[in-house]
Parts: structure tokens; sequence; C-alpha cells
């Protein structure tokens, strides 16, 4: 199973025109909400800060942006910087969340933040603090009666349980590094939101592995219980190939933060070598099977 690049890759470009901007534009959450596309990316100036833009799209690939950031560094956890968003759609609360990596002096923290707009953003505070955590993305329901997210205690990823957003318990890993496979031997963390389906939750992950290329994979968790693995497929769907990915800020890297399903498409929105952003997709169907029985 691979993922199909859009032929209008990259789809979002660095803007000279705007400081904050100029040098790289990466790892984009993408939520699709009342027909459109809203993108929440990663973007950083000469000065190497980061912080996150908005834009929007009625076809998935051709996106009109603010000329200002929607979140810039406010506290002492984001000095340096706030990056690599995801975006959890809460329809039953009506209203989305937001994790994002706060980075300063003190290291790198997982955040969250809310709203109901898309555009205003509310903190909500930490995760976690002192420590080095990071990738984390909050499933879109409740599962019995709790929140649960994916982060990252490296080199693998856990999960964590909360009853209100605020305070987070029941740490436990959900799965590493396979030190004898190929691609993800080195390093994971968590993609984009997990995707509901039938058979379990969807998950899309990245790994990388001794020579520091990232990729992508995929795997099936039980949808009562997500830290119970039904089936995790050796081979990754998605690996670095174009000019693009492989030469950046960041060589050989494809990351991915967002994968929404759109009538029946599974839109994989991914930072090409920390520099620009592109858009692969699959059939939904195909996908999930791959999950199922790659």
């Amino acid at each position: 199973m691979k993922l199909q690049r859009h032929p209008d890759n990259p789809i979002l470009k660095p803007n000279p025109f705007n400081e904050w901007e100029s040098l790289n534009v990466f790892n984009c959450a993408v939520v699709h909400h009342n027909g459109l596309f809203h993108m929440f990316y990663r973007a950083q100036g000469l000065d190497y800060i980061s912080r996150i833009g908005y834009a929007v799209s009625t076809d998935g690939v051709h996106f009109n942006r603010l000329q200002q950031p929607i979140l810039s560094p406010q506290d002492k956890w984001e000095t340096r910087g706030v990056e690599d968003p995801r975006v959890t759609c809460l329809a039953d609360e009506e209203r989305f969340i937001m994790t994002y990596t706060a980075y300063s002096p003190r290291g790198i923290t997982p955040m969250f933040a809310q709203s109901t707009n898309l555009i205003a953003w509310e903190r909500m505070g930490p995760l976690v603090t002192e420590e080095d955590n990071k990738d984390h993305v909050l499933f879109p329901r409740r599962i019995k009666g709790r929140y649960v997210t994916f982060h990252r205690r490296p080199p693998g990823m856990w999960l964590a349980y909360s009853d209100d957003l605020q305070t987070w318990t029941d740490f436990q890993p959900l799965m590493g590094p396979r030190e004898d496979n190929w691609w993800d031997c080195k390093r994971i963390g968590a993609g984009g939101v997990p995707i509901e389906t039938e058979h379990g939750w969807l998950v899309i992950y990245h790994a990388y592995d001794h020579d520091h290329v990232y990729r992508l994979g995929a795997c099936l968790l039980d949808l009562d219980d997500p830290a119970c693995i039904i089936h995790r497929p050796a081979e990754p769907i998605f690996e670095p190939q174009e000019p693009w990915e492989l030469k950046g800020d960041i060589p050989n890297v494809v990351f991915s933060c967002a994968n929404p399903v759109v009538d029946g498409t599974v839109y994989v929105y991914y930072g090409g070598a920390d520099r620009v952003i592109g858009l692969a997709t699959a059939p939904f169907d195909e996908l999930l099977d791959y999950a199922r029985y790659g």
C-alpha cells in the first residue's frame, strides 16, 4: 500500500513577503469542516521562531492564507516557538482541540488549546512538564468516558487519559521502534487524528531509521481499548522521494500531522524536508485493508 502524491505538489510554500513565514512552512493540521479544508501550519522566518498560520481551501489543494499567524509564542514555555499542530474536532462538544509543541530553553512541552471557530484559540495548558514529550494528538471522542491522547516519550508512542483535558493520568506505552525492522527501528511518533472505523482506530504514524530517514506507517487499534494493537504492518506506506522531500532544512523527511477523510479519500498532508507542504492521498477502504491485513 502506497500513498499517491498529488500532481500539484508542493501545495504550500514559504511566502517571502511575510517575514514570519518566509523560510519554511511545514507540519500542518487540517480539518474538513462545513465543506472547507482548514489548515494550520507551522511557519518559520529567518529568526527560526515557529508560529502557526491559517489557510483555507474548497478543494484541499489550493489554499488561501491569512497574512498574520493565529498562534505565536506567548508564555515561558513558548519563547522559541509553537510547533507541529494537530487539530481534533470534538463534534459532540462543538469545539476543536489543538495540540501543539511549545519550545523554549526549558525544552519541549506538549500543549493544548481550544476553539469554537478555528481562528481564535484559548490556551489550556500542558499535558506534562519538565520532560521530553511531544507528538501528542487527541482522539476524536471520549473512550469509556475519558479523553485519550497519544504522546511520545522517546523512543515510542504512549497513551494518556483525562476526565477534563487538564489533568492527565494512566500514562502507558503503546508501541515502540522495531529494532529488527528496517524503517521504524529508531524512533516513532503519532501522525494525525486517529480515524474511527468499524474495525478499529486507523492510525498513521511517523518513524525514522538509523540514517534519520522519516517515513510514514499505518496500524489499527482496538476501538474500546486503544492500548490494544490489532495489527501493525511491517512496511511503510510513504517515504521521501521527491527532491523537495530529500533536500531542505532537514533532509529526508516526510512528516504528517493530518489525515482527514473526505468523500472516501484519506488526505495525508505532510511536511517535506521541513521546508514545504505536500499532499498524498489513498482510497480509505484500501488504506484500512492494508492496516488490517498488510
